[in-house]
């Protein structure tokens, strides 16, 4: 059986370095891409046999390369999940354009590009599996987030349209919306902020970074054969 190659953007820690674990433990082949955080994505290669590569998905040169180096390396790639994402927390009107910029040329831009790149390959082999990554804030608006919560609505509808687009070429599009998870990406709410939102989930706890990856594991295998344009969100009901 043909062994499946993934890419998987923003890999090197948090929700993407517990992906790049569980596709390698499924068997797959394993991209880590990583911006700058080239120590952290050279040693989770090397733990689970992976390759790691240098691109900011905010740069489509960059990318293209990036995607270039990728088929050269394995010759095909199946898998593509768009993880890489930055966040920030301030008042709308605290907002400078270079803020806004930078949430949408990552969150926004950077899952474009990856695509856009790996495209011609996935419709040529007629088959594919893209996995984007938005936010619970992506669905239902989040305070002092407007441009975050604005940038993940773009990608879940960016999802949507895409799904209807290639579907007829085989390829399946999905897009997994967390909530609260345990990454760094929150390591600046104090313990009493995160009990509070664990007490307002309905399930009672605070998500895990492998929570959001058995979710991407599912979209991206055979089981899911038949599920695009759907919003699957790991979020312990805490959005319904």
């Amino acid at each position: 059986m043909e062994q499946k190659v993934v890419l998987i953007t923003g890999a090197s820690r948090g929700i993407g370095a517990a992906a790049a674990r569980r596709f390698a433990a499924g068997g797959c082949r394993v991209v880590v891409n990583y911006h700058r955080a080239r120590a952290q994505a050279e040693a989770l290669a090397a733990e689970i046999g992976g390759w790691a590569v240098q691109a900011d998905v905010a740069d489509p040169l960059q990318v293209q390369k990036m995607i270039d180096n990728v088929l050269d390396k394995f010759c095909q790639l199946d898998i593509l999940i768009c993880n890489a994402g930055v966040a920030q927390q301030k008042l709308f009107g605290d907002l400078t354009d270079a803020d806004w910029r930078r949430i949408f040329a990552v969150n926004v831009d950077g899952v474009f590009h990856t695509i856009r790149a790996a495209l011609p390959h996935l419709i040529h082999r007629k088959a594919g599996r893209i996995v984007t990554v938005s936010s619970m804030w992506g669905q239902v608006g989040g305070s002092c987030e407007a441009a975050y919560s604005a940038a993940k609505a773009a990608v879940i509808g960016l999802t949507r349209a895409l799904a209807k687009e290639l579907g007829p070429s085989g390829i399946t599009v999905n897009c997994v919306s967390p909530g609260v998870i345990r990454t760094d990406m929150n390591a600046n709410l104090d313990a009493e902020t995160m009990a509070a939102l664990a007490e307002e989930t309905p399930l009672g706890a605070i998500g895990a970074p492998e929570d959001v990856a058995e979710a991407m594991w599912y979209l991206a295998s055979d089981a899911a054969r038949f599920v695009t344009g759907q919003v699957l969100a790991p979020n312990g009901g805490l959005v319904i």
